[in-house]
């Protein structure tokens, strides 16, 4: 399915405004949510405007040409993830790396945006991205697709979550990037003891994966939810569900194991969670091998279950 990479293949997945999950920042208070009692219960929360978060995303990709951090300081959320092809990165990673003097950005454009609201206080923006930037004297990729998950803090909407990934053809064997992103030295450590929610959250990633290595569209329906879309290791967005299942049971890849490990999940809502993880496969995909990924999975609680919403990956130094 959605895993995989290939082994000459890595690229930069540009984390401008990166992402670690945590505690839930947006949790209800007196004045947002009542007591459920039979005669009240949480009034329903404003949806999201496209434009407005579109306009916020702008104004970061233009603090990260002019290296501004005082907008990513209040922008992010504390325990923002940030995905690369080296993995995550905290907040205090992405500061340093807006104000880095090694990278130099002359120009970008942000186009073909969506919005999908994820819950009351959750929404996922997607969009193609083309830069005119470099670091370290090496041009960064263009176009790139990208995903920023935000969540609602109050009045505000912040970012919780962001990957990019280049857009290029499938078939393609492309050139090695550089990589403006960087994972704290202690991510290894952070990650390494699972929890229930992890493990609740992962057991489905795992039963997907395996869903896709056999090209089972059915028990791939069951497990996610009735809206979701996807972003390949190739920078290809599938809006809607008809259209990834698609792509997963296809011919286009022939697997004979995969693998998920290094899990990291976390709460962005009460009813919404996200998944880290590194993935890997046996097999070949267009006729190349697959190779490591990072991938980032959205769950929604649908009952008792967790529902798989939305994933993103990216190639794995």
């Amino acid at each position: 399915m959605k895993k995989i990479s290939l082994l000459t293949f890595t690229l930069l997945a540009s984390s401008i405004f990166t992402a670690c999950g945590g505690t839930v920042e947006n949790k209800p208070t007196a004045n947002t949510m009542r007591e459920v009692n039979g005669s009240a219960a949480k009034p329903v929360a404003a949806a999201p405007l496209k434009e407005d978060l579109v306009a916020t995303e702008k104004k970061a990709w233009e603090s990260w040409k002019a290296k501004d951090r005082k907008l990513f300081e209040e922008y992010l959320t504390n325990n923002v993830i940030g995905m690369g092809s080296k993995g995550r990165s905290d907040k205090a990673a992405i500061i340093k790396r807006i104000s880095d003097p090694a990278c130099e950005v002359k120009d970008f454009s942000l186009t073909e945006e969506q919005m999908t609201r994820l819950g009351d206080d959750v929404a996922l923006l997607t969009y193609k991205a083309t830069q005119d930037a470099k670091c370290g004297g090496k041009a960064l990729p263009s176009p790139v697709r990208a995903a920023t998950v935000l969540v609602r803090g109050g009045e505000k909407w912040k970012a919780a979550y962001h990957n990019e990934t280049a857009i290029i053809d499938p078939k393609a064997v492309p050139a090695k990037p550089a990589d403006k992103t960087e994972a704290p030295k202690n991510e290894e450590d952070r990650s390494a003891a699972p929890d229930a929610l992890t493990d609740a959250m992962l057991t489905v990633e795992k039963a997907v994966w395996e869903a896709w290595k056999d090209h089972d569209g059915k028990k791939i329906e069951e497990m996610t939810a009735k809206d979701i879309s996807f972003i390949n290791i190739f920078g290809t967005f599938f809006a809607n569900k008809t259209d990834a299942l698609k792509d997963w049971t296809g011919t286009g890849c022939q697997v004979k194991s995969v693998s998920v490990t290094d899990a990291n999940g976390s709460m962005l809502s009460w009813t919404v969670g996200i998944l880290t993880f590194k993935g890997g496969a046996d097999g070949t995909c267009f006729g190349q091998k697959v190779g490591p990924i990072w991938g980032t999975s959205i769950y929604i609680k649908d009952g008792d279950e967790w529902k798989w919403a939305f994933g993103m990956n990216i190639p794995a130094e």
